[in-house]
């Protein structure tokens, strides 16, 4: 599998700007994915942004960067650099092309005035609420502001005096003067700016006022050059704005937007506003906890930018909204770690062997595997010794008939070492079995019996005598349902077992060195990643088989 994944694959998109470069429309096509830096970017994100940059890369044109940095009171540098670093994460590159809402402000301030000049535009200075009540409904048409009435040289010098931040937030705002009987709400004179007394993290607080992403965004594309603004199915209602404003202003250019569907997965949410909630309130720990559906998330998880990239180079690029099972993501990152992931062994949940004829001091090397079906990815040297680590799941006491594991009297193999044969237990006070007592039989060094004998049960182990200690996080769905909104607040629907954190966990020691966010599988427990940051503990990145049926 390649560590490069393309998408290449055919729909609307595309066959369109093969279409109008074939028409001599655009010598070059030129895309953008523009981000708010109000949080960090998740999966739906992503499926946006593999599609900007894979099509300009795919028709050899460019894709720029703008971040939409239009609300001060939310947004923050950390999120700008995140979501850099995010992109770039992913493999994409946007060049010399790194853009800003916030680089056209005064050019953008300078089209409101002429829009007001030419009697496109007005101040009003109506409430939120009462602008709510005037807009009218589906089914009523709205009710002009006042400030219809106003000549221009009246909204020429509110505008200049509300750029000078003579007035408080919410006294007034800058409408588009369109339709207020239109049978599409964005029509019915739209904010094109508002007051906001905040500091900017570009511009400090040089302004006062800020325009609003439907006067922002056309603009920005007109002004850069885009060819084809891409926006998710949601815009498409805004899309007569976007070319109504561009047809009143002086623009350089005139670009066309296109709608397509946005991401959607089962068990998973994709709305920023309730994944700010899940941070603020404390329901995870972190933009970049690995429960989150975030670029981050996912990345702390240990899981490839490759998988992710196949996963949504699989996905319909289409105009009708649909949800996609999270199986198909899964299967992605297991593919991917199950051809890349070397292979090593750890103990979750210990419980110590003692091998009573095992020669007092001596330590075998054994030569084990790093991958059971790339040899080209080499071997390493595993210590062995008479006192091991196994799962507690290994062994049963009263084992019933398909159980091929340990219990009194069981023959099981030891992954890349020699059958071993449960001889007696120990228990503790309350009755739980501590220890095993076993044999083992010398002959069977790397796994095979001389005399042709078959045992059914392989198991891991970690030498007790050399393994390093470590933490370790179980992760499960975040959410319990499939639609985790389907009944109101997808908070309500967070599964209070996501996370599993286990301590005490015996690894084999090459794991004291493992790179954090490069995974491994552990062998028949799953994929893990170790974690950022000082000790060792490790996350799971993905189970063996999926557990959705179980997060119930």
């Amino acid at each position: 599998m390649s560590e490069d994944i393309e998408i290449e694959r055919e729909d609307f998109v595309r066959e369109t700007v093969r279409a109008d470069l074939a028409a001599g429309k655009h010598a070059q096509v030129v895309t953008r994915f523009p981000p708010e830096p109000n949080g960090y970017l998740h999966l739906g994100h992503a499926k946006s942004i593999c599609l900007n940059f894979g099509v300009a890369d795919e028709f050899g044109g460019r894709c720029h960067l703008r971040f939409d940095d239009t609300n001060p009171a939310k947004e923050e540098q950390a999120f700008i650099d995140g979501i850099q670093e995010d992109v770039r994460w992913l493999g994409f590159d946007w060049g010399d092309h790194l853009h800003y809402a916030s680089d056209y402000f005064e050019q953008l301030y300078d089209w409101a005035v002429h829009l007001i000049k030419n009697g496109d535009a007005y101040v009003c200075d109506l409430s939120a609420e009462d602008m709510r009540l005037y807009r009218g409904t589906l089914t009523e048409p709205g009710r002009p502001s006042p400030g219809r009435d106003y000549s221009v040289e009246q909204n020429l010098d509110v505008f200049a005096r509300m750029r000078a931040g003579e007035f408080p937030e919410g006294s007034y705002t800058l409408r588009a003067r369109i339709d207020m009987t239109s049978g599409n709400m964005n029509l019915r004179d739209p904010a094109l700016y508002r007051i906001k007394h905040a500091v900017h993290p570009r511009t400090g607080d040089t302004w006062k006022i800020y325009p609003t992403y439907d006067f922002a965004h056309g603009q920005s594309d007109a002004i850069e050059g885009i060819t084809h603004s891409l926006c998710t199915l949601e815009f498409a209602d805004h899309r007569q704005l976007y070319e109504w404003l561009l047809e009143r202003v002086p623009a350089p250019a005139a670009p066309r937007q296109y709608e397509f569907a946005r991401l959607n997965i089962t068990y998973t949410v994709l709305s920023k506003r309730v994944l700010t909630r899940l941070v603020t309130e404390g329901h995870v720990d972190g933009w970049d906890d690995p429960r989150m559906p975030t670029i981050r998330g996912i990345r702390r998880r240990g899981v490839p930018a490759a998988a992710l990239k196949e996963f949504i180079g699989k996905l319909a690029v289409s105009r009708s909204d649909s949800t996609v099972e999270v199986q198909m993501l899964d299967h992605a990152i297991r593919e991917n770690l199950n051809h890349n992931a070397e292979r090593r062994m750890a103990v979750l949940k210990p419980m110590k062997v003692t091998i009573r004829n095992w020669p007092e001091g001596q330590v075998d090397m054994l030569e084990a595997q790093n991958h059971p079906g790339r040899p080209e990815m080499g071997t390493r040297m595993v210590p062995f010794s008479g006192s091991l680590w196994v799962e507690q799941d290994d062994f049963v006491e009263d084992p019933p008939r398909k159980f091929f594991r340990l219990g009194p009297g069981r023959e099981v193999r030891l992954r890349f070492a020699y059958f071993m044969t449960c001889e007696d237990f120990v228990k503790d006070a309350d009755g739980n079995v501590v220890e095993l007592i076993c044999t083992y039989d010398p002959a069977t060094k790397g796994g095979n019996a001389p005399d042709g004998r078959k045992v059914k049960g392989t198991i891991h182990w970690v030498s007790a005598d050399h393994a390093v200690e470590a933490n370790a996080s179980l992760l499960n769905p975040l959410f319990l349902s499939e639609n985790p909104s389907a009944n109101g607040d997808p908070i309500a629907d967070l599964n209070p077992n996501s996370m599993e954190r286990l301590t005490g966990c015996k690894l084999e020691p090459c794991l004291a060195d493992a790179e954090p966010g490069t995974p491994v599988q552990f062998e028949r427990l799953g994929y893990f990643s170790r974690d950022q940051g000082e000790g060792l503990n490790f996350i799971r990145t993905i189970a063996l088989r999926d557990s959705y049926a179980k997060a119930k």
